[in-house]
């Protein structure tokens, strides 16, 4: 089915109306909340799910550039008016909309999220919030100037075993932190020949729209759309922006960090389409109460991650290659839970904080933070019981389905002014921006690059020009 087809099929046509505004508006209770969906396919079909799952919640506008998408979810939510054009929905849906989910490819989350919040929406916005960082300054001074209700879609932030390492690190038990490991083998990354030539645009998708605000190029099928965008610089972050926004986040959160000094990647020459398949990145950031005067944050993406170090090491580990329970470059076979690791093995993904009085493990993710001293692990039960206790954290549970939407209600919640988010713009700009440092340390290998935070700036003036994107008109 294509696009045309779609629009006249449908019960409510792209720019189609269902309810009469004044209708919507009279009728609407103030204990609702209708949200607006761009984005709805693969990552935004489960955020139109779990937002939805809410029951204050009035799904009134979906958007898509790929028709197929669109249908799945107007299926879901036949009431919603339907659009190819986000800027359209917002332009002709105006006050009927109360709140903006924004689950597109990276380089259109801030042109979408920019123009709800310019309108006064609170905006949920997918990780990492912003492609350039410029992007991620000007969302956060947005937000607070207008007060706006916004959060980042890093849904595990809410859950159980994240929160427990954020307040046993605060608590001291590994004394203060020096060091963070933190490792995911998945392969957004790509090595190959850059495309060649041209294949026609599939009928069910408007290349124009999915490109935004990117510069034009041809369509090559299986190269952008649906998928592989993450892999390529102009439209995603690669692994650290999308595994790497997860695992950075509780140790990020945890130490309460600002943006790092100096980034320093190590991977092959860039060839200024796709990001490096394997890369290892660098960070020195100014020191906190948490930590020493300063901390070393050493992230490892790609197939084979991390390479053995003694800062690593798990008691009965041999210093060997081969430590995980993993070991692929395929991404669409590394699970969202890690799976249980052996007491030797380090888990396919995780995090390790190295501190005074030993080391703290932790898995991506549902899984128990470990202490290890001397050699040895640590039976850490008491201090976990007591900071459960003293937070009211309750009993972990084990079970994505349904602890997985909590961040979402959380957003809603606070919408309707029953809640706080946790993962706000302002959170959020500054964890996005220490993630794309490390992107644009990525065109300089082995080079190390110094941030001066005051002025948004690098020393190295070469590097600059990757900081802001040059949007086009379409």
């Amino acid at each position: 089915m294509n696009k045309r087809e779609f629009i006249k099929k449908s019960s409510v046509g792209a720019l189609g109306i269902m309810f009469a505004p004044s209708i919507l508006k009279a009728g609407f209770p103030k204990e609702k909340l209708r949200t607006a969906h761009i984005g709805v396919g693969n990552m935004g079909m489960e955020d139109l799910k779990a937002v939805s799952s809410h029951e204050a919640v009035e799904v009134i506008a979906l958007c898509d550039v790929d028709a197929i998408n669109l249908s799945t979810a107007h299926k879901m939510h036949p009431g919603a008016r339907i659009f190819f054009d986000y800027r359209a929905m917002l332009e002709e849906m105006g006050d009927e909309i109360d709140a903006v989910i924004v689950s597109t490819p990276d380089h259109t989350h801030a042109p979408a999220s920019l123009m709800a919040m310019n309108m006064d929406k609170p905006v949920y916005c997918q990780k990492p919030l912003t492609h350039y960082v410029s992007e991620s300054r000007e969302m956060k001074k947005l937000a607070a100037e207008k007060g706006l209700v916004t959060q980042m879609g890093i849904q595990v932030h809410s859950f159980y075993d994240y929160k427990l390492a954020t307040l046993l690190i605060q608590s001291g038990i590994i004394g203060k932190v020096h060091t963070v490991h933190a490792w995911s083998p998945k392969n957004w990354g790509y090595d190959g020949p850059l495309p060649e030539g041209e294949d026609p645009v599939p009928d069910q998708l408007d290349w124009n729209l999915w490109l935004g605000t990117s510069k034009e190029r041809p369509y090559k099928d299986g190269m952008y759309h649906p998928g592989n965008w993450r892999k390529l610089m102009d439209y995603g972050c690669g692994t650290l922006g999308d595994m790497g926004v997860h695992i950075f986040d509780t140790p990020y959160n945890a130490l309460e960090l600002d943006v790092p000094r100096t980034i320093m990647t190590q991977c092959r020459p860039t060839n200024g389409f796709g990001f490096p398949e394997k890369n290892t990145v660098t960070y020195e950031f100014p020191g906190t109460k948490h930590t020493g005067k300063s901390l070393k944050w050493i992230w490892y993406d790609g197939p084979g991650v991390p390479e053995m170090h003694e800062d690593l090491m798990l008691p009965g580990m041999e210093m060997k290659k081969d430590k995980k329970t993993t070991n692929t470059s395929d991404e669409n076979s590394i699970s969202l839970d890690a799976g249980v690791a052996g007491e030797n093995e380090l888990p396919e993904q995780g995090a390790m904080f190295v501190g005074e009085k030993g080391r703290l493990l932790l898995p991506h993710f549902m899984q128990l933070p470990k202490k290890i001293r001397k050699g040895k692990y640590v039976d850490i039960s008491k201090e976990i019981a007591k900071v459960s206790e003293e937070h009211n954290l309750g009993e972990p549970i084990r079970n994505y389905a349904t602890e997985g939407p909590k961040h979402y209600h959380q957003f809603v919640d606070a919408c309707l002014g029953k809640d706080t988010t946790t993962a706000p713009f302002d959170y959020a700009a500054r964890l996005t921006e220490t993630i794309l440092l490390g992107t644009i340390a990525g065109r300089f290998p082995g080079e190390t690059l110094h941030w001066d935070a005051e002025t948004a700036q690098f020393k190295e003036e070469k590097a600059n020009k990757y900081l802001a994107g040059d949007y086009r008109d379409f």
